[in-house]
């Protein structure tokens, strides 16, 4: 069975957790759900998944060369310890892909999909970016020069991958013991933050422990509310824009940059970096915690109907393509994900009002 294959099984399951927080959330009076913001997420996961067909060719092909022609020996994949060992090696090496991309501009403009929604519940778990295939294999390449076969390399990965789903709520309080050694909600959701305290912590993807070794690590406070999201605000629900947003400013940055060093710098410093000539002829407002203001635009209950069904329906064509892609010839993959992220960004314009979007469009001006 394919990892595509596992991720259809796994998706009623996704859904119907989103479906018990929601009730929760209800029955509590702390809702933390949106329709268009959901539907946004999710189906960023959708086209994560849909485009990964492509990606996963390149991270497990080349993590399969490098085992078979350079690996210093080769772990049994019959033995438990060698499981537990891989498990752990690759949640390291999760953890500084994850620093890296808060603190390399490039990598960021990959991994930034995932902190765009300003709200943060299992749905935002789903949410995720369809370019990160194209750098993040580099940090898993230890594991193949060690040995660990990429059939266990891929399980793992799979294991971690899910591990990180239940973490993306607020309807789960702190944990006592369980905070102190493992990716908790607690944890995870100061990562998802944007205040000055909480930003740029917490990367671990199971143990916590990482950060805490590392000095990454900072404690929820209840007396300092999270604000979600990121610091250049998306507002907008089109999935290819919010996949190609971070890129276009920094190529839009380096193109305007006189010097060549800081053509390159652009790309390899933190996010927020700018070119002093650049940031002095095109300044852009300094990041105000108070004043931001989630996006959210009015839909009308016939748009939102609308996109709630052509939803449901992108949900049941992803479910067979990515059932039968393995299967497909490389056209045909290619014409399937193109009428998947059609239909994605069809549900964009009708969550997204005219009004907004002009508004938008003069903001960008």
């Amino acid at each position: 069975m394919t990892g595509a294959q596992i991720i259809v099984l796994a998706t009623p399951v996704f859904l119907l957790l989103i479906a018990l927080e929601f009730a929760v959330g209800l029955a509590r009076g702390r809702n933390t759900y949106r329709l268009n913001d959901s539907l946004n997420s999710i189906g960023l996961g959708v086209m994560s998944q849909v485009t990964g067909v492509f990606g996963k060719l390149l991270r497990i092909g080349v993590y399969t060369l490098v085992f078979e022609h350079v690996a210093i020996g080769r772990l049994p994949a019959d033995a438990l310890w060698v499981w537990v060992f891989a498990l752990l090696f690759y949640d390291f090496c999760y953890y500084w892909l994850h620093r890296a991309g808060h603190r390399v501009a490039l990598l960021w403009a990959a991994h930034a999909v995932h902190h765009q929604s300003e709200d943060y519940n299992l749905g935002t778990a789903l949410r995720q970016t369809s370019s990160g295939f194209v750098l993040g294999w580099l940090f898993y390449l230890p594991m193949a020069l060690a040995g660990v076969p990429p059939l266990v390399f891929g399980t793992v990965a799979l294991i971690d991958l899910l591990y990180q789903y239940w973490v993306h709520t607020q309807q789960i309080g702190k944990l006592g013991w369980f905070d102190r050694w493992f990716c908790s909600p607690s944890n995870h959701r100061v990562h998802h933050a944007v205040n000055d305290r909480y930003l740029d912590k917490n990367y671990g993807g199971i143990l916590i422990l990482w950060d805490r070794i590392f000095g990454s690590f900072e404690e929820e406070d209840d007396s300092v509310p999270i604000v979600y999201g990121t610091r250049a605000p998306l507002r907008s629900w089109n999935p290819l824009w919010a996949n190609l947003q971070v890129y276009r400013d920094l190529a839009l940055d380096a193109w305007r940059a006189r010097s060549w060093a800081d053509k390159l710098r652009v790309w390899i410093k933190p996010p927020g970096w700018r070119p002093a000539d650049v940031a002095r002829r095109w300044p852009r407002p300094a990041f105000d915690l108070a004043a931001m203001q989630r996006y959210d635009p009015a839909l009308s209950r016939s748009a939102a109907w609308a996109a709630a069904a052509l939803f449901i329906a992108v949900l049941g064509a992803t479910s067979v393509f990515l059932w039968v892609a393995h299967t497909l010839s490389l056209p045909q993959q290619a014409l399937g994900v193109a009428g998947i992220v059609a239909l994605l960004c069809l549900i964009g314009t009708l969550t997204r009002p005219r009004a907004a979007a002009l508004s938008s469009v003069q903001a960008a001006a």
